[in-house]
Formats: C-alpha cells, structure tokens, sequence
C-alpha cells in the first residue's frame, strides 16, 4: 500500500506537466508503433521470396518492404531519442520542484524534527535520494512507457498472425508473474534499509569532518577508521544482498523468455508442416515474440532501480509529511511595540512526557533587567531558553511578554522581539557585511559598523584587506572562533530588540575581550530586557537577578551579593570554580 501511495504522488508532480508529459507520451507511442510495422514488412517480404523460389520473384517488391523497414526504423529511432531528451528536461525540473518543496517544508519544521534527526541524514534525503528519483525518471520511466506499449503492440501483432502459437505465453507470462510478485516482496524492504545505512553513513562522515580538530586532539584517527569500516561495511553489504536479489530477476526471465522462444519455434513448425501459417507469418511471429518478451526482461532489469527509487521516494516524502510547526492561534495577533516585560508562572516542559525538564518553573523579568540563568550541566537553562523563543511550547503554566500570554502572539513577531547570541556560533558564505546585516538586510552600511564597534570587532574587520566585503568560507574558519563570536554579537545588536539572550555568548573570547562586550552591552542595553546563560560566573556579578536552577527547578535567587551571604548552591557553585 505504501510503495502504491508513493507511486501516485510520484505521477502526481509528472502531472504538473500535462503537455510535456502528453508530447513525450503521444511521441512514444507513435515511434513504438513505426517499430512494431517492422517484422510485419519482414514477414510479407520473406513470403515474396519464398513464392518467387520457382523463378517468379518480385525483387522490386522486396526492395519495396525492404526500405519502408528502413524508414519505419530510423524514424522510430529519431522519435525514441527526442522522447528520452524531452524526458530528461521533464525529470530535470520535476526534480527541482521535488527539492525545493523538500527544503521549504524544511524550514517549516519545528526544532525537535532537527534536534531528533542528523544533519547527514537530511542532507542524504536532500540530495542522494532525490538524485536517485531523477535518474529513475530519466531513464526508467520512458523504459517502461516505451515497453508498455511494445508489449501491447506486439501482442495484437502475434493474435493477428497464430492465435493458437499465442497460448503458449500463457504458459510463461504467469511463471514471469509470478516470480516478479516473488521478489517484490522479498526486495522492497533491502531498498528501504539501503537508503537508511546511506544515510546513516552521511551522518557519521559529517560529524567526523566536522569534529576534525576534536579527533585529532584525542588521537581518535585508528578509532574513527574502525567505525567507518563499520559504518562503510553495513552500507556495502546492504547494497550487496539488495542488488544480488534483485538481481536474479533478470535471468530468470530471461530464461522464461527462452522458453517462451523454443516453445515457438517448436509449435510454429509443426502448424507450418500442416499448412496453417506461412514461413513469413512464423518469422514476423517470432520477431514480435522477443519484442513481446524483450521489454518484459527489460523491465526486470530496471527492476531494482524502480525499487531503489520507490524507496528514495518514500524517505523524502517522509519529510515533506513530517508536520510543520503547529500554526499560530487564529486569535493570534502581532507583538508590536514590545517593553521587555516577561513573566514566566509555574511552567512545567519535558522533551518527553515522562521526563519532565522544568518543573512549577516562576520568575519575573521586568524591562530593562539583566535575568542570568546558572545552574549544573542539564539542569534546564537551555530548554528555559527554548521556551522563550517558542522553539517548544511549554506543558502547563503560561510565560507572559507585557501581560500577554505568548500562545496568543505570533510567533514570528515573538521572535522578532528577541535578539539571540549562541555558544555554537554560526555564520554563512558571504561577506562579513552580509552576516551581520543577516537579521536586517536594509541596514545601512553606517549601523554595520556601529554594531560592529560595540562588539569590539570593527578595528579587527577594518584590518583585513577587503574589510567588511571580506569572503567569510565554511562556517568562517577562516577566522578564529572568538572573532566568529564577536560577529554573531554584532549581528544581534544590530537588531536593536528590547530583549537579547545570550547563551553562552561569551564562552568563545578572552576575559578582556568579554569584560569589554559586557560594558558595551550594558550600555547599549538601557530599557532592554536580557537573558543571559552563563557556566562563567564572573560574567554575570552585575545581573540584576541571578536564577540557581538545579534539577528543572529554581533553586535560589538574588543578586550576587545576596546570593554569596546566603552561602547555598550559588556560593559552593562560585567557590569550586574560583577557589
């Protein structure tokens, strides 16, 4: 049922281009056609030349037959060749339309589909799988248009010459069946487990090379080897045993076609002994038998292609199922002329409902105060932060931005309202002028170079030869991380949002470096809200409100001061980092 649903929603992007498709289906049936005339003028010539064995042969009407064969041929062989470039460009741009609605769903996904599912894995659907739909509509389509309509052909063909010489295909046609029903069954789910080792095998070469200098700093590099021989050797073997048993289809119909041709030949003789066909009508037969039989093996040896395709087919369109990120309430409307006020009142979330990560979570930000988030390595600052953007919506309890509860803003004006600095830094190919205006494309090159400055990297952009035009390549690794992280700041100041998070922004620069970001941004910070996630306590002395969260709940609460006097969690915290 599954694989007859992908095959329909396959035809369904064919049908975008009902012309095209028509053009290249009407000129497929027409060369097959002059195609099928061949054996037929075949069979009338040798009949003119077995008449004419006693003297009496009409030359000029074999030459006749002879050159409407050569006609027929050559323009069958002209018309096969449009239909399979015709069918090229068609592919071509079904599969651009197929990759452009897999990427735009993409970006409606919500972020558990990205956080549950490798980075090696999409690319693997995004590319390999659908590489592998075009080439099956390049080549396998038409294959099986053109046979179809062969087989059909030649079958009228062979009734009109021996219906009874035709009763021997209902010998061998159901054994063909029978065996081509056999191994779809056998084969589907070896296509379907191929296309997953692929792109598990993507998944671990993109983590490896992007952890490089991870590896080599642990001399991890005969490790890393051994399991990718790992890796590589289950993607090896599950092509293998795939192509192995869909391989057996195309000599064991091979060989039913045989049959099919000594069964032929056997019983055409014996009716031709009897005088019930001529020795022209038992050649043009045996021409349409192979024509008959030929597609069919044909079609067996594309076999695998179809159904490696079919399984491509199924993980991408499993993508473009995956439900997008829940729509905005219809009672939704813009946040506009944000203050900054946010309010989080006994929130509770978990990733999983079984495993709660925040639990009866409260706090008040008021606009304009400095809010820092500390606590032990999965104790819920991140997943605090995720809630606050809307990435995940919270259990139970409400966060509320200037009274208003966030289920009842959009979403894009949410989070058009927050400005975010990451720890994992990440820049795109393009000038560094370019990635800082990323969030405001219409900024002036003026306000460029104003964030800049606050983030301390203007002197740094000024010293390259091409200054702000410079080319930033691969995730910027032409420049260190701290000067990646000092951009991404930059980036975000420009935004001028009334709230900044900032989540481990300044893990990546030196202490002078970062005790110089923290006063600019306090400056440029006046009547803006700002959430900070800090493991560096020294980076947040001066919050206005310092929340200990331990185990999903906040544990202690304060300013530095107060929380140092009161000498719990916060001050053992302090004291093991900087004693």
């Amino acid at each position: 049922m599954k694989r007859k649903a992908t095959l329909i929603r396959i035809f369904g992007y064919l049908l975008q281009h009902k012309r095209q498709l028509a053009f290249i289906l009407s000129l497929s049936f027409l060369g097959n056609l002059l195609a099928l005339a061949g054996p037929r003028l075949s069979g009338t010539a040798i009949n003119l030349i077995a008449e004419g064995m006693d003297g009496s042969m009409d030359l000029p009407g074999v030459y006749k037959y002879a050159a409407f064969m050569l006609l027929f041929y050559v323009s069958s062989s002209l018309m096969s060749y449009a239909v399979n470039v015709s069918m090229i460009t068609l592919s071509r741009r079904i599969t651009y339309t197929l990759r452009k609605d897999t990427f735009n769903h993409l970006v409606t996904l919500p972020v558990s589909f990205f956080d549950g599912t490798t980075t090696g894995d999409i690319l693997s659907r995004i590319s390999y799988d659908i590489d592998t739909i075009n080439a099956s509509l390049s080549n396998d389509v038409v294959q099986v248009v053109s046979s179809s309509v062969t087989i059909v052909g030649s079958l009228v063909m062979m009734l009109r010459l021996s219906p009874r010489l035709v009763l021997v295909f209902a010998v061998t046609i159901p054994l063909a069946l029978l065996l081509a029903s056999y191994l779809t069954h056998m084969v589907q789910p070896m296509f379907r487990a191929r296309s997953r080792a692929a792109g598990e095998l993507n998944g671990y070469v993109e983590e490896m090379i992007s952890g490089q200098k991870t590896l080599r700093a642990y001399t991890q590099e005969e490790r890393v080897i051994q399991d990718m021989d790992v890796q590589n050797k289950k993607l090896v073997d599950a092509y293998y045993k795939t192509d192995y048993y869909a391989s057996i289809m195309g000599p064991a119909t091979n060989a039913i076609n045989n049959l099919a041709l000594a069964l032929i030949s056997v019983f055409g003789a014996i009716l031709y002994l009897h005088g019930s066909i001529s020795i022209g009508s038992i050649s043009a037969f045996v021409l349409y038998s192979r024509k008959f039989t030929g597609p069919i093996r044909e079609i067996a040896e594309i076999y695998g292609e179809l159904q490696s395709s079919l399984a491509a087919a199924e993980r991408v369109f499993k993508v473009i199922d995956e439900p997008p990120e829940p729509a905005d309430l219809e009672s939704a409307a813009p946040l506009e002329n944000a203050q900054g006020d946010v309010e989080l009142s006994h929130v509770s979330f978990g990733y999983q409902k079984d495993q709660v990560i925040l639990k009866d979570f409260s706090m008040k930000a008021p606009k304009g105060s400095l809010i820092a988030i500390v606590g032990p390595t999965g104790a819920g600052k991140t997943t605090f932060i995720n809630l606050l953007m809307r990435f995940y919506d919270i259990d139970s309890g409400s966060i509320l931005v200037d009274g208003r509860n966030i289920s009842d803003i959009t979403r894009k004006s949410l989070r058009l309202s927050y400005s975010m600095v990451l720890q994992d830094t990440w820049l795109f190919y393009g000038t560094i002028y370019e990635n800082i205006a990323y969030g405001r494309p219409d900024a002036t090159r003026e306000e460029v170079i104003a964030a800049a400055k606050a983030a301390r990297i203007h002197t740094y952009i000024e010293s390259l030869p091409q200054g702000y035009d410079t080319l930033l390549i691969d995730d910027g690794t032409n420049i260190s991380k701290g000067q990646k992280q000092l951009l991404t700041i930059a980036r975000a100041l420009l935004m001028q949002t009334p709230m900044l998070i900032l989540d481990e922004a300044t893990s990546n620069v030196d202490t002078r470096t970062e005790h110089q970001i923290q006063a600019a941004m306090r400056a440029l910070m006046a009547d803006k809200t700002c959430f900070v996630v800090a493991h560096r306590l020294s980076t947040i002395r001066n919050a206005d409100c310092i929340l200990v969260v331990r185990d999903g709940n906040v544990v202690e609460r304060g300013t530095h001061e107060e929380l140092m006097r009161q000498k719990g969690f916060y001050y053992e915290m302090h004291q093991a980092q900087y004693r």
